[in-house]
């Protein structure tokens, strides 16, 4: 099918989603574990939360029913950009969040924010390198505040002020993935910021590649498009340790709060079991990448 519009990288990437098929594999399957251990810590889904903001035009306190969603599935949560009352009421509900920071041109702002996150008590915190542009080439200015891009250096600083994992988001290619291994960070997501620029790369396309650049040494996220208990099992096949969840929580979180979190979460997850189970994939780390077969035309 034609694309509408062949630059948006959202349509792109469902595109390369629904491209990848499944093969199924029966004898010796075995019943599936979507246990997910995460920075010391034991979570029942690799189904995460994304690091969403604003979430008040969703629901009422939405970024924190979110997050109260999240811990009622016993998921990873993930919080972007809002202030540190936020982030204190978000982490107040027992859920497991990691803070992620924009690149913001004050570094001691961006050392102060780091700081408070690991006072919250913030299972690690980050950093989305990619919103330092608008797509007009200028520096971007988010909600009245300047960004800057950040140099390795920078971003080692950023790293070696916390005892917190330092994950990067916005790795969109293998150099931002071998330069973040370099800096020290603990964890990437893979992502291009829901189209932040035309003609995007899918994520899962470059997936297999920063796999193979990361060889294991730090976990693998995966943004973008991500609407399924499938579309997480074939990130998990090519690479990732774990998924994150945006635009697919939306309607059941403005209809039923965080009950509507928890059950899509769940939903999702027994979705991914399923996969599991049809693959002989017993756990998250077993399942096989030769399972993924890519359509023709890509």
């Amino acid at each position: 099918m034609e694309h509408q519009k062949p630059w948006d990288s959202d349509q792109i990437t469902r595109d390369y989603l629904d491209a990848l098929l499944v093969e199924m594999r029966h004898v010796d399957a075995v019943m599936p574990s979507t246990r997910l251990e995460l920075y010391g810590e034991t979570f029942d889904t690799p189904i995460m939360m994304a690091a969403l903001s604003h979430l008040h035009n969703v629901r009422d306190n939405g970024m924190v029913e979110m997050a109260m969603g999240a811990r009622a599935a016993n998921a990873v949560n993930w919080a972007g950009m809002g202030d540190e009352a936020e982030l204190e009421a978000i982490t107040a509900t027992g859920a497991r969040t990691i803070k992620i920071i924009k690149p913001y041109a004050d570094n001691d702002y961006i050392l102060g924010r780091i700081a408070h996150a690991e006072r919250c008590g913030a299972l690690a915190v980050g950093m989305d390198i990619d919103h330092a542009f608008g797509g007009n080439g200028q520096y971007d200015v988010v909600l009245g505040q300047e960004m800057r891009p950040k140099s390795l250096s920078e971003l080692k600083e950023f790293i070696q002020a916390t005892r917190l994992p330092f994950v990067i988001k916005g790795v969109l290619s293998e150099q931002d993935a071998y330069k973040a291994l370099e800096a020290g960070a603990k964890g990437i997501v893979i992502s291009h910021h829901h189209g932040i620029m035309n003609y995007a790369v899918p994520p899962l396309y470059l997936l297999p590649k920063i796999a193979k650049v990361v060889n294991g040494q730090i976990p693998i996220f995966v943004d973008c498009g991500i609407v399924s208990g499938m579309d997480a099992f074939k990130a998990l096949a090519l690479g990732a340790d774990a998924v994150c969840v945006g635009r697919a929580i939306m309607e059941p979180l403005r209809k039923n709060g965080w009950e509507g979190v928890r059950e899509k979460i769940q939903k999702m997850t027994e979705e991914l079991a399923g996969a599991m189970a049809r693959t002989c994939s017993r756990d998250l780390k077993s399942i096989d990448p030769t399972v993924i077969h890519q359509r023709k035309g890509w």
